[in-house]
């Protein structure tokens, strides 16, 4: 199981947990969760008028021995507007590229963090692989 929660964190919320949403999805493969701004497809949504966030703008993917990755999927610009970075509890968080791929590990948890590039917002995306 793969279990998400996802905080959308503004200048005036910093230090509040305001707007926090929880999704799941259990370790078989093709199983997926999404992140991003269209509610129709996107498990876990953020806020409409936040653009430095894609329709659909990360991808959790369970593969054929039910270990899960995550993408940042490329979007319509050929160069995104937020940066994103990915880190296990006790690690560095590393930056991931646009369009790049990282291996979730078993039994492990972390953040992923989308930073906008023009304003002091972010949607922290922590994450727990149960094994």
């Amino acid at each position: 199981m793969l279990e998400l929660t996802m905080a959308s964190v503004s200048e005036a919320d910093a230090g509040a947990t305001a707007g926090m949403s929880m999704a799941d999805a259990p370790s078989e493969p093709g199983a997926m969760l999404r992140v991003g701004r269209d509610r129709a497809v996107c498990r876990l949504a953020t806020p409409d008028d936040w653009l430095f966030i894609s329709r659909v703008h990360l991808e959790f993917l369970c593969g054929p021995e039910g270990t899960w990755q995550v993408t940042w999927l490329r979007g319509s610009h050929a160069e995104p507007s937020s940066e994103v970075r990915f880190g296990l509890v006790g690690g560095v968080p590393q930056a991931l590229p646009y369009g790049g791929t990282a291996k979730l590990p078993r039994g492990g948890s972390g953040e992923i963090v989308i930073q906008d590039r023009t304003a002091p917002r972010s949607v922290n995306v922590g994450f727990y692989h149960e094994a």
